[in-house]
């Protein structure tokens, strides 16, 4: 059987292989890999992690997140400062970052067109279903299959059945470090769907109950800035173990060394 998942190269960024892609790439990979799943039938999800200074940070201090974190078959450049070290010190730079808070837009915009169909797990339940909500009055077409929120410990197999009963072609994990790396992982052989793809607070953005920071700040690579300024009650403490690990993992472990992801089961 040909390689149901497209190829994706990788650079080695802070300790961790990144995709070399862009947002506009990560959508036409995923709906490649849907029409090959059409074809040939749907093998193992294909997960899909991103990498950002908390990630960085924490697979050096917790190793069950950076086992969790090793099953990634495709991990994409969540913070700009992931694409600035590249541009500095990996053999090909990553053209530019792509946040879930606007993939999730990209996905939603092209699934439209294409018909595929989502599944949002993750959040509170009024979180989740606003953002579902959101997103069929931006998209009226996207076909959002199922949906729930996540907070469902001791019933995982009850979620994982809904899951398959759905069989989304793109199931959105928004479970926060490390509890979403941790359950992809943990059942990566049971998710049917074409792509999972763990987007953390994703959903309150959607919603409206997170605000993005602006544009200059976005491009300057400090959005995390406006993030601890306007929740720091949640976040300051976090940004200020993480950052300075981050960086220096990020300046002295990252490289010229290359990975392509492929399927592996």
């Amino acid at each position: 059987m040909a390689d149901p998942w497209k190829p994706i190269r990788h650079v080695r960024v802070g300790d961790q292989f990144v995709a070399v892609i862009d947002r506009q790439g990560l959508v036409s990979a995923a709906h490649e890999d849907a029409a090959t799943a059409d074809e040939q039938g749907r093998v193992r999800t294909r997960l899909v992690f991103d990498s950002n200074g908390q990630g960085i940070a924490m697979a050096k201090t917790d190793p069950v997140f950076r086992k969790s974190f090793a099953e990634a078959d495709l991990v994409h450049a969540d913070g700009q400062f992931i694409v600035a070290v590249s541009h500095r010190y990996c053999e090909q730079p990553i053209p530019e970052r792509a946040p879930t808070t606007d993939m999730i837009h990209d996905f939603a915009k092209a699934c439209e067109a294409s018909g595929r169909s989502f599944y949002l797990l993750g959040a509170r339940e009024h979180t989740n279903a606003g953002a579902a909500a959101k997103l069929k009055e931006l998209y009226p077409k996207l076909n959002i299959i199922g949906r729930h929120h996540g907070f469902f410990q001791g019933r995982e197999e009850e979620i994982l059945a809904d899951i398959d009963r759905c069989a989304p072609d793109f199931l959105w994990v928004g479970l926060g470090k490390p509890l979403e790396q941790e359950f992809c992982a943990q059942y990566k052989h049971r998710l049917n769907a074409v792509w999972t793809i763990t987007c953390g607070g994703c959903f309150n953005f959607v919603t409206g109950e997170y605000q993005r920071a602006p544009l200059w700040m976005q491009d300057a690579g400090i959005e995390w800035m406006h993030r601890m300024m306007t929740q720091p009650r949640h976040l300051a403490l976090r940004y200020i173990k993480t950052n300075p690990r981050a960086f220096a993992v990020a300046l002295t472990q990252s490289g010229r060394q290359t990975k392509t992801m492929r399927f592996a089961d």
